[in-house]
């Protein structure tokens, strides 16, 4: 059995305590918030969709 490729991509969610708030890290850099965690992976994974860097003025 071989093991798949890795990408080297990695994605970052954390919850905010106290909230019901998700704070997601894309591999490019690029952040977002989220309530709801199906919305999260789906901003996550339409790369480069979407994706502004902060302070890039994109």
């Amino acid at each position: 059995m071989t093991a798949p490729a890795s990408t080297g991509e990695i994605y970052r969610v954390d919850w905010l305590p106290g909230t019901d708030v998700l704070h997601g890290t894309c591999h490019c850099g690029a952040e977002h918030t989220a309530e709801d965690p199906v919305a999260m992976w789906e901003w996550m994974l339409a790369h480069p969709e979407g994706h502004h860097l902060r302070g890039t003025g994109s």
